[in-house]
């Protein structure tokens, strides 16, 4: 119990100031990706309030951030247009289901056998893939470019003036302030979808409770269920690593199935690990259960209470944040060693890099590089201090 309440208690005002910054960076990727699925965004605020509160208080790998995110999105689209958003409610819970089964028959362990080049592959083709991602947003007209280099220079320039709030934030101020002085005609995040501001509730799917509808769900739910774990898992052994601190990948396991299945009954879509915030919620100070917990309240408390000003934050302030998180998540010595490196080792980190970003799909690039790894052998294995957490 000592431990736990350090966990919560333990870093109160750089947990607080982390959970506001990555609140913010989750606001453009869950109401964007709801659009994708066919819902509306507040689906996506629902499920992150109920997974980030799930992870923070069942979850074994502090620091971690969970939510609404792309990868599973992109699963459930199809689930949507077919038959409407109470099967998407229901796939989540069965699908929450079933990673609490997988985490009680201790799926962690599959996380020993990720070879060291496949994460740094992984690592690099995330940032790449979060880097493009924001392209477009500095695209159509010039203001944007000197608005999103503006804010990538507040960003770097003013931890040199004060670190005592997190730059970002003041990033993401100044440059709202900036578009709202001047009326700049730039996206705002309100433009992305019309963002509700009603309390979520607790309801059953409005689907039929019979086998015809398990056999509708339960394929698109055993893939959310894969992707998110996988994705997870992920997350939480690249934090393992940052950190030099083990963590039960299977307990882990089962807060994200407790997560989504809160989330289906709340009206939330399926969720898991996201890596891009889990690495601002750690480099901005965010090493608490309170940090990940936050983020998420935050976010529901803010489009509750602060609707009309939340909607009103410019995209590419959001964009700026996001490239500066997407150059540092690179492992940059990674990239130098590369001609220093075996040739194995390269190999299968360049091919883990490639297929992350050609195919938009970490899992992919997780599982090629694994697998060619397994055929090249004499590959070493994560660190042993990850293998510790796994049991």
């Amino acid at each position: 119990m000592q431990q736990y309440k350090k966990e919560w208690f333990g870093n109160i005002r750089g947990d607080i100031l982390a959970g506001i910054v990555v609140c913010l960076a989750l606001f453009p990727e869950v109401v964007g990706f709801m659009i994708v699925a066919g819902v509306e965004p507040i689906v996506g605020i629902y499920a992150t309030f109920f997974i980030t509160a799930a992870a923070a208080f069942f979850g074994a790998r502090t620091g971690l951030i969970s939510a609404a995110a792309g990868s599973v999105a992109l699963v459930l689209a199809n689930l949507v247009a077919e038959h409407g958003v109470n099967y998407l409610f229901a796939a989540t819970i069965l699908a929450g289901v079933i990673q609490v089964v997988l985490g009680a028959a201790k799926v962690g362990k599959v996380m020993r056998y990720i070879p060291q080049p496949v994460m740094l592959g992984f690592v690099n083709g995330l940032g790449i893939m979060m880097f493009l991602s924001q392209v477009d947003h500095f695209k159509g007209n010039p203001i944007l470019l000197v608005l999103g280099a503006l804010g990538i220079a507040i960003i770097f320039l003013m931890p040199k003036v004060t670190k005592k709030i997190p730059a970002p934030i003041i990033s993401i101020i100044v440059i709202t302030m900036i578009v709202l002085g001047l009326d700049l005609n730039v996206q705002m995040l309100g433009d992305l979808g019309k963002i509700s501001s009603d309390l979520p509730s607790f309801s059953i799917p409005k689907v039929p409770m019979n086998v015809e509808t398990l056999r509708i769900i339960f394929p698109t739910a055993l893939s959310v269920a894969i992707v998110g774990l996988l994705e997870s898992l992920l997350t939480a052994q690249l934090v393992d690593e940052s950190t030099n601190t083990p963590s039960n990948k299977n307990q882990e396991s089962i807060s994200q199935g407790i997560g989504n299945m809160l989330s289906g009954f709340f009206g939330g879509i399926a969720g898991c690990g996201m890596i891009g915030q889990t690495v601002i919620n750690i480099s901005y100070g965010g090493i608490g259960r309170l940090a990940t917990f936050l983020s998420g309240f935050f976010m529901l408390t803010s489009v509750v209470l602060l609707n009309g000003i939340v909607v009103q934050i410019p995209i590419i302030a959001l964009a700026a944040v996001m490239v500066v998180v997407s150059y540092e998540t690179i492992d940059w010595s990674s990239v130098r060693q590369l001609t220093t490196m075996p040739k194995k080792e390269s190999l299968v980190m360049l091919l883990t890099v490639i297929i992350v970003v050609f195919t938009h799909n970490l899992a992919y690039g997780v599982v090629a590089g694994t697998l060619v790894s397994m055929a090249l052998t004499n590959i070493k294995r994560t660190p042993s201090y990850v293998e510790k957490g796994i049991e």
